[in-house]
């Protein structure tokens, strides 16, 4: 006893790490099965996990960092495959892996972390039709990110280049497969929108597997396409496949020769259309100066313009005519007012003082002018005016007979 040396827990337990942290295989293993008791830690955002088999299992953990790289949601009963390091976590005594990777195992697994992803991102609007932008008439310069060494570039040059041959193109070259190419095609379309001039963006490559195709699918390669400020026509050489970048872009085109159809229009077909507008546009400037030297024919042949005084004359003689029907209605309406006022003048001479006194008939006023209308108005010796049809009396009353009230 006196030679053993005697470890603590903690002594033993550190041996025991050292032994697996210097394992080189144990540093960098990948590992298959299913998980199980998964859970997302919030909100730290690590995963804890138990990875199993039919006859294993080992616990594991995912922290933050590499988690939320992950391009699918894990979930208990999801088989995967995961790299990472194997060590011992103190505090329980249980070795653990440390997961570096996760991706699903198998292609169900992967149709359903594409269909989780595609959930995410459309929830985000990333696929929303509303923005979709139209793509332009004529571009100036067209950029396109895919692979130099790919029969995709050459296939949109070829085409590009058939229907206008004077097009800019810019390229930008990245892997379109493997484990960089969705960096790559995110960075490509980045600078493509940094360059001046850009005003259309191709993104594809030729067909292949749909694992060749899975970049198109990552979602750093969507929200690029989203966040372009410039539209992007999606070319991945796959028709009967739809990618997430497909979704995301302002239009889809089934190869990277029908993006170049979509993309440039035909310069002779552009030429012919605009020859058919000028001789449109021609014909109609023909048509319109035929229609307006008809007018002035029409108005030069006219009597005002032919013969000026015509028209003159023929006003002089209107108004000859309306100057004679004038002073025939003055004069027959001089006539009608004379016979009406003398026929006033008549009733007004019958209702004159004057008629009544030619008849005999006196006015007696005091020399107030009072009229005298019965003998109590005077005294005996006071003086009236008498006036009569022709001259006036002095005269002083001698006598008043009173009137006789009968």
């Amino acid at each position: 006893m006196d030679n053993l040396r005697i470890l603590s827990v903690r002594d033993l337990t550190l041996y025991i790490k050292g032994l697996l942290d210097k394992d080189r295989l144990l540093q960098n293993v990948w590992v298959r099965g299913e998980l199980s008791n998964f859970k997302l830690h919030s909100p730290s955002g690590h995963m804890y996990f138990t990875l199993k088999d039919e006859q294993a299992c080992i616990r594991g953990v995912m922290f933050r960092s590499k988690a939320m790289l992950l391009p699918f949601r894990p979930q208990s009963g999801m088989k995967v495959i995961m790299r990472g390091a194997i060590s011992l976590y103190e505090r329980d005594g249980q070795y653990q892996l440390y997961a570096e990777e996760m991706q699903p195992d198998g292609l169900g697994a992967i149709h359903l972390a594409l269909e989780q992803l595609k959930e995410k991102l459309a929830a985000e609007g990333l696929f929303d039709p509303e923005r979709k932008r139209p793509l332009p008439k004529l571009p100036r310069v067209v950029g396109v990110a895919t692979s130099t060494t790919g029969a995709a570039i050459q296939d949109i040059l070829k085409v590009m280049f058939r229907r206008f041959p004077n097009i800019q193109v810019v390229i930008a070259p990245c892997a379109v497969q493997g484990e960089t190419a969705p960096v790559e095609i995110a960075k490509a379309i980045s600078r493509l929108n940094s360059h001046p001039g850009v005003d259309l963006i191709i993104a594809g490559r030729g067909g292949g597997s749909r694992e060749e195709l899975w970049a198109f699918n990552s979602e750093v390669v969507v929200r690029a396409i989203a966040e372009s400020s410039v539209p992007v026509i999606s070319a991945v050489g796959h028709e009967t496949d739809i990618t997430l970048a497909d979704l995301a872009a302002d239009l889809r085109a089934p190869t990277p020769s029908a993006a170049a159809e979509l993309a440039v229009p035909a310069k002779l077909e552009m030429i012919s259309a605009i020859q058919g507008l000028e001789n449109r546009l021609n014909n109609a400037i023909q048509t319109q100066i035929k229609n307006k030297r008809r007018v002035c024919e029409l108005l030069s042949a006219s009597p005002a313009l032919t013969n000026p005084l015509f028209r003159v004359n023929q006003e002089k003689q209107y108004l000859d005519q309306l100057r004679g029907k004038l002073l025939q209605s003055s004069s027959s309406l001089i006539k009608d007012n004379k016979s009406t006022l003398n026929i006033l003048i008549e009733k007004l001479d019958s209702l004159s003082p004057l008629k009544v006194l030619a008849r005999g008939y006196s006015v007696c006023q005091k020399p107030s002018g009072e009229l005298l209308t019965y003998s109590e108005q005077v005294k005996l010796g006071e003086d009236i005016l008498v006036t009569l049809s022709k001259g006036k009396l002095q005269c002083i009353v001698k006598e008043v007979t009173p009137c006789q009230v009968s």
